[in-house]
């Protein structure tokens, strides 16, 4: 079949490609080689390209790469902004319409499974941020955090219970839905979500079988980040004086880490370990969350060519279209 005829027929089926796995398993490297024999556009499914600013920590995509193919959902909000699985979704489904006009495959790529989550489940109908309750939450957070789970735990029983009170991020949103519209979080939960049916994902995952290797490429992958500058590029965020340690773009991963090291907490040894474990604790929250995922084809990364990656997805995209014509 020959590879604009493939995507044709995909974009004639509403289908789409979806490269998901953990950290590390080679996910931006499988879909620029992609781009070099489909026409396609690379939709990031992370919620750490978003921020502006946050380029070495988060293993953006180079300008060049970025030259190369298109690229969308990175570098589109400041880190003091707030950026929500339901803005995520309506940005994908706007993006794909627009990719399918231009006859390219829109392809998602990334690891944060709360977004790939919210695309194939549908959302609960939860209001938008409102910066000024937040701001004024987080205030509050700040003078006295254990009031916070505590107004929660009266307010809302069941997401008090399911919310840790030193998780500042969710006991704030909770607080802010409740506060928004009069509902608790958990009554919004039970509501029904809203169904998604523009398009079908089909779905590859980048999954080791040998965890050890992974780790391996963790571990070195952190180590290049060091050395292209990583820690100066969280001193660059602290300097700018509005970022704070609990706010949703320095806890990502590596980052929340290198601000505490910075911030005199603890020695490079501890913070070099700290980073590494942390971003194996997200591996393994990937990989769990993967596990659960239906109708997926898994590669293995590790004892395959990247060659072989990108033929085994076209053979992938292939079966989806016979499949959808039979």
């Amino acid at each position: 079949m020959q590879n604009q005829d493939l995507v044709n027929q995909l974009i004639d089926c509403k289908q789409v490609l979806a490269i998901m796995g953990p950290t590390a398993s080679g996910k931006s490297a499988l879909s620029m080689a992609l781009a070099q024999a489909l026409p396609i556009e690379i939709i990031s499914v992370d919620s750490a390209l978003i921020y502006r600013q946050m380029d070495i920590g988060s293993a953006k995509p180079t300008p060049d790469e970025m030259a190369q193919v298109p690229h969308h959902l990175i570098d589109i909000i400041d880190p003091v902004q707030s950026y929500s699985a339901s803005e995520f979704v309506d940005d994908v489904h706007r993006l794909v319409k627009e990719i399918f006009e231009r006859a390219k495959l829109p392809v998602l790529v990334g690891g944060t499974m709360m977004y790939f989550n919210a695309l194939q489940q549908g959302l609960n109908d939860l209001p938008s941020a409102n910066e000024a309750v937040r701001e004024k939450l987080q205030r509050q957070w700040q003078e006295q955090p254990e009031l916070l789970h505590q107004r929660l735990s009266e307010v809302d029983p069941e997401s008090a219970q399911r919310i840790h009170p030193n998780d500042p991020q969710r006991l704030i949103r909770a607080l802010e839905v409740f506060e928004t519209t009069g509902k608790t979080l958990s009554e919004h939960r039970q509501a029904p979500k809203n169904s998604l049916t523009e398009f079908d994902l089909v779905k590859i995952a980048l999954i080791p079988e040998n965890r050890t290797k992974l780790h391996a490429q963790i571990a070195l992958r952190f180590e290049q980040m060091l050395e292209q500058g990583f820690l100066n590029e969280v001193q660059r965020l602290m300097q700018r004086g509005d970022l704070e340690a609990d706010m949703t773009s320095i806890r990502c991963v590596g980052y929340r880490q290198a601000w505490s090291y910075l911030e005199g907490e603890y020695d490079y040894e501890m913070f070099l370990h700290k980073g590494i474990v942390a971003t194996r604790q997200l591996a393994k929250r990937q990989l769990t969350w993967l596990r659960k995922e239906g109708d997926i084809t898994l590669i293995d990364p590790y004892v395959s060519t990247l060659e072989q990656r990108v033929q085994k997805s076209i053979d992938c995209l292939e079966r989806a279209v016979k499949n959808k014509h039979h």
